[in-house]
């Protein structure tokens, strides 16, 4: 299988839709969309492109909160669930279309950008380089563009160690001497370190404003979460919110997101 065939299978079976409703889910959806949120009201932004949109689940409620909204999805089937959640009053353009290929959009033509799921699945620096270029090409000068990445640390802390896949991903070489993870895109996720993004973002014209943990040490404690009263979730909530952009804590957390401004104002 190719990786777009590939990806097809993993998303026609993993219910992403529910890991972002469930308790744990919501950590990582509600501090991106804080920051979300936060981006636009410093910059006045209303026209919004999500790359990798999936099946909306950030693209329609911001759709419903009144942004003008592109969403650009690799695969067909995200893209009908995204559409069916549509009411039609919403200013939502849904396309099939490539992270690394936006040739469709001229330059400077979004006041944000969201790239919040395609990193994690181009495995090259070359092709990350290129969606990412391709992201910063057609924002505005100024405007916000929000990144999102799969750590290695909480992959090699959990899936390696604690389920006890050492002995499998040694012998099919899977990690480097110094403990990054080899993936490969039957593997589905490309994970990085911080040093990774830094690389990353000194190839395009931005300047960072934050990196941002967005869900912290929440997957390791994820029975908990789910189970937690409302009370607890709360202060779950405002505990993680008060830490997540504490950088000593950045490469602990499954998801982060890189909050870049471009430069050219």
């Amino acid at each position: 299988m190719n990786e777009e065939e590939l990806l097809k299978q993993y998303y026609e079976t993993h219910d992403e839709e529910g890991r972002l409703l469930s308790r744990h889910g919501q950590v990582e959806y509600i501090t991106t969309m804080k920051y979300i949120h936060d981006c636009a009201e410093k910059t006045g932004a209303k026209r919004i492109l999500e790359i990798g949109a999936g099946t909306g689940r950030y693209s329609v409620p911001l759709a419903k909160e009144g942004f003008s909204v592109t969403a650009v999805e690799l695969i067909v089937r995200n893209l009908d669930v995204l559409r069916g959640k549509l009411d039609g009053g919403e200013d939502l353009t849904a396309l099939q279309g490539d992270a690394m290929d936006l040739s469709r959009f001229p330059d400077d033509s979004f006041d944000m950008t969201l790239l919040l799921g395609p990193m994690y699945h181009l495995f090259s620096f070359d092709d990350q380089k290129k969606a990412l270029s391709e992201a910063v090409r057609v924002t505005k000068p100024g405007g916000y563009l929000l990144v999102a990445y799969c750590m290695n640390e909480p992959t090699v802390i959990q899936y390696v160690f604690q389920r006890e896949n050492l002995r499998q991903v040694l012998e099919n070489r899977m990690l480097t001497p110094d403990w990054h993870c080899v993936s490969e895109p039957k593997e589905l996720f490309e994970l990085v370190r911080v040093e990774d993004i830094a690389a990353l973002d000194e190839t395009v014209s931005v300047t960072r404003e934050k990196l941002v943990a967005t869900d912290g040490a929440t997957n390791y404690m994820r029975e908990f979460i789910d189970a937690a009263d409302d009370f607890t979730f709360e202060k779950w909530m405002e505990y993680h919110l008060s830490v997540c952009e504490r950088q000593d804590l950045i490469g602990a957390s499954h998801h982060t997101l890189d909050i870049l401004r471009k430069k050219g104002i």
